[in-house]
């Protein structure tokens, strides 16, 4: 499982001419699901997301997880996130797990993070998505679960 993690001010999911999700201070989530994860995955990120210190105390420095500043949650699925792009010119998705297994941990991941007494908003699963962002820093962290960068 693979997450792009974006420090924000605000951001919003519109679907057409609906937003379908929207925060203000806090994380945008991107999440890829890929072949092979499990619910451990889906804890393991919850956690660490939730945890990270990425918000700046009152030293300017960053020590503040997104609970300690009662900020909200994002999360936007994203199979691209899973793309294979070593070989030649187009990405391989040969690694993204099945949409239904897919969506069935996205759903579990987003649970997760609102049972750690996170706001959690969201966009739609398998849907043409524009995803609009103030990134605040700019703080942009990848995750996997499987490995680390």
């Amino acid at each position: 499982m693979r997450a792009v993690v974006q420090r924000v001010t605000q951001s919003s999911v519109t679907i057409s001419t609906e937003i379908v999700g929207q925060i203000s201070q806090g994380l945008l989530v991107l999440l890829g699901v890929g072949e092979g994860d499990t619910l451990d995955d889906v804890k393991y990120l919850a956690d660490k997301i939730v945890s990270l210190r990425v918000f700046e105390d009152d030293a300017g420095k960053m020590n503040r997880s997104l609970v300690d500043v009662s900020g909200a949650m994002l999360v936007v699925s994203q199979f691209t996130l899973m793309g294979d792009c070593r070989k030649g010119r187009r990405p391989s998705f040969d690694s993204a797990a099945p949409p239904e297994l897919a969506e069935s941990l996205y759903e579990a991941f987003c649970s997760a993070v609102r049972g750690l007494g996170v706001q959690v908003e969201t966009g739609r699963f398998r849907q043409n998505m524009q995803v609009a962002l103030i990134n605040d820093g700019p703080v942009t962290l990848l995750l996997d679960s499987r490995r680390e960068f």
